[in-house]
Parts: structure tokens; sequence; C-alpha cells
């Protein structure tokens, strides 16, 4: 949340493009805190599901604004205006592919996947040719985003945890790796943002 309420104090000059990204990590924000009552506390089954269905539509909205964010960044306004009602329905396609099959944690992986390699290549092509200020930042938040995705679907059914001061699974391990992942993309906003 410090995220969202720091870029939109930034904004001012593109409250546009600082709105969809307040948006993002907004969403992002709920489905932390979602995240950590599902895996952080003892339910039952139902009860966990109900705290993955809004979750997962949270999930689904974040990467669905990340592309457009990365729409904006390569063509420019009119363009993420166009593929944002696209995207928001990709979105919720996602969505209901989670109420389809429950539980299958692949397809979010796939869809998170194919997101940040589209974000990878585009903001490795800004910052390799100065297009944006930033986009070098960015392209180091997606590209430890997909390590994080690496090291968790790596990690999955290891049954030791990791130790580094608490013990960490590989939900945790994700987190742990993605926070630096959020705080790159941050700055890359902010130097976008700022110049």
């Amino acid at each position: 949340m410090g995220c969202v309420f720091h870029l939109l104090q930034i904004g001012q000059a593109d409250p546009w493009k600082a709105g969809l990204w307040a948006w993002a990590f907004g969403l992002l924000a709920l489905a932390a805190a979602l995240g950590a009552i599902a895996h952080g506390f003892k339910m039952s089954p139902a009860a966990n599901l109900r705290f993955w269905q809004p979750l997962n539509l949270a999930l689904g909205l974040v990467v669905a604004l990340f592309v457009v964010g990365v729409v904006y960044d390569l063509w420019g306004l009119a363009a993420a205006q166009t593929v944002l009602p696209v995207m928001l329905a990709v979105g919720a396609a996602f969505f209901v592919v989670t109420l389809v099959f429950p539980g299958i944690f692949l397809v979010f992986i796939l869809y998170e996947a194919a997101a940040m390699l589209f974000a990878l290549s585009v903001y490795g092509w800004l910052a390799i040719n100065n297009q944006l200020s930033g986009a070098g930042w960015m392209t180091a938040g997606v590209l430890v985003t997909l390590i994080a995705a690496g090291v968790q679907a790596l990690w999955k059914g290891q049954t030791r945890p990791v130790t580094f001061i608490w013990q960490f699974d590989q939900n945790g391990l994700y987190h742990l790796v993605q926070m630096v992942g959020v705080a790159l993309l941050l700055v890359g906003l902010r130097f976008g943002l700022l110049s």
C-alpha cells in the first residue's frame, strides 16, 4: 500500500499512468492480505476457498493491469486505453478458469509468465534503446519477479523449509524474493513518472 500512496503522490504529471500502477499495487496488496489469511490460518477447505476466490480475481487483475502499464510505456496512452478493457476481460477470464479448475496453480504461473516475458522483452528493449527513464529498473524488477516464480515452482513439494531468520516454504521464498522485485519496479516507476 505504500507503493500506492507514493505513486499517487509523485504522479501529478502523468495521473493516468500513476493511477493505473496504483490500482495494480493496490490489488497486489489486497491479494497479499488475503494470501496471508489463506496461508496463515487453519480453517476448513471450504473457508479457505472463500479467501482464494477473491485472491485469484485480484491476482488476475494485477497481471492484466501490469500488461496495460507495459503497453502504455511502449505505445502510449491511446494504446493503453484501448487495451485496458481487453486485459480486464482477460483477468476476469483467468478468474473464471480458477473457478472451473480450483487449486491448479499452474494456470496462474502460465498466465503470469506470459505477461512477465512480454514485460521483460519490452522493458529490456526500452532500456537498451534509452527510450524510457527507469526502464532498466523495470527490467530488473520483472526479472526478479520471474526468478521468484521460478524459486516457488522449483521449491514446491520440498519437505524441508529454508531457514533465513525464520523458516520459509516455497510460498515464503517467493514472497521474500518478490519483495525485491516490487522495490525495483517502484524505483523504475518513480524514475519514469518524475522524468
